[in-house]
């Protein structure tokens, strides 16, 4: 499998008059995990929708491998990079199994069907993301955490050197949670894809990602480890909460707060 790399230089971008992104300088590699995390609205959802495609940047470049984003095929692009959003509508009673079979699309020929192949990519994210017993299940009568990791396991299916995630564990229980973020974590390091995931846990975030991007009002407030970004001064700059951490061993664990409004 070929690599990914994104590149955003001095890139803003806003609807109309309303300024979302500011001024972005950012790479994502192959072989990382990146967490990009930040209060709402802080422009986390657009980030991912520059990287894939979705929307052209008002001023700079948003280049995937040294060439514009928005330049490439959408097929092509579908072979090289995957979104996960949050939410996916489904407005026909389509299986588990098919919405992750929904994934190979961009690897099959147009009318052609399904080979052993990509029936077998299928149930490797099916099973990836504990959906073996429910991928008969019509979406409609799954849960919001079953409709979520169903959604990831269709971007797994897709296979692609990239993959960008908009909080994909905000509905799941804590196991599959840790389940879906220790998946990111193996396909980042052990088959060097790009990966990026927008998180409101901060904690997911320090245990299981390489890179943090803290994004604010638009902007990059800090980016790198998670030991340098991390930190009690930026959590409580961006924040505005107390926060404590305390490094266990195994990682840093972050405690919150309120903080007194000034």
């Amino acid at each position: 499998m070929q690599t990914t790399t994104f590149t955003l230089k001095a890139v803003s971008f806003g609807y109309t008059d309303t300024p979302v992104l500011r001024d972005l300088d950012l790479t994502f590699e192959p072989g990382q995990l990146y967490g990009v995390v930040g209060p709402n609205g802080s422009g986390k959802s657009t980030l991912l929708d520059l990287l894939a495609g979705h929307r052209t940047p008002t001023i700079g470049s948003a280049r995937i491998d040294n060439t514009a984003i928005t330049s490439i095929n959408p097929n092509e692009l579908a072979r090289r990079c995957a979104l996960v959003p949050q939410e996916l509508d489904f407005n026909f009673p389509f299986t588990a199994f098919e919405a992750v079979l929904m994934g190979r699309h961009p690897h099959i020929q147009r009318f052609a069907r399904p080979s052993k192949n990509d029936l077998s990519i299928v149930e490797n994210a099916l099973q990836a993301m504990d959906l073996g017993q429910l991928k008969h299940r019509v979406m409609a009568d799954l849960s919001g955490g079953e409709k979520q990791r169903t959604v990831v396991a269709r971007g797994l299916a897709q296979t692609t050197p990239a993959l960008l995630l908009d909080e994909p564990t905000s509905s799941m229980d804590i196991r599959h949670a840790l389940t879906t973020m220790t998946e990111l974590k193996r396909l980042a390091s052990e088959e060097n894809r790009t990966i990026v995931a927008v998180l409101h846990d901060l904690n997911l975030a320090a245990a299981f990602c390489d890179q943090i991007v803290i994004l604010d009002a638009g902007r990059v407030h800090a980016h790198g480890s998670v030991d340098t970004t991390l930190t009690p001064e930026t959590i409580n700059a961006v924040f505005r909460i107390q926060a404590d951490i305390l490094n266990t061993g195994k990682g840093l664990h972050i405690f919150y707060a309120l903080k007194e409004l000034s």
